[in-house]
């Protein structure tokens, strides 16, 4: 998997290819939501367009970078789900942990509504 990195609107966008399943992948994500945290980056967009499978342990990386950013005062959204990701989504009950959004610009929006 690749993860390529860029700011829309006051929030960094990580845009993920391939599946999602764990490995070294963990400790990339671990070590890009530390450095966006170490530099005050708080809300984070994760675009799922170009993942094509996720798993449990791909699920827990979401998880945990979701946790890390909470317990650091942001946020963290998913955007560009796809059928298959959401169906996964829903069956674990994620989609209640998880706000969801169409495109990167819909949940950069979501941000600018927040209370700062």
């Amino acid at each position: 998997m690749k993860i390529s990195q860029k700011e829309l609107y006051g929030a960094v966008v990580l845009e993920l290819h391939g599946k999602l399943t764990g490995g070294p992948e963990a400790e990339t994500f671990r070590n890009i939501f530390k450095s966006l945290l170490d530099d005050g980056k708080k809300n984070i967009i994760i675009d799922l367009k170009k993942v094509d499978w996720i798993n449990s342990t791909g699920l827990g990386i979401l998880i945990s970078g979701y946790t890390s950013v909470r317990k650091a005062g942001g946020d963290l959204v998913l955007c560009h789900v796809g059928d298959r990701i959401d169906s996964i989504l829903y069956v674990t009950k994620l989609n209640l942990l998880f706000q969801s959004f169409d495109s990167r610009e819909e949940a950069a929006e979501y941000f600018k509504q927040q209370p700062a």
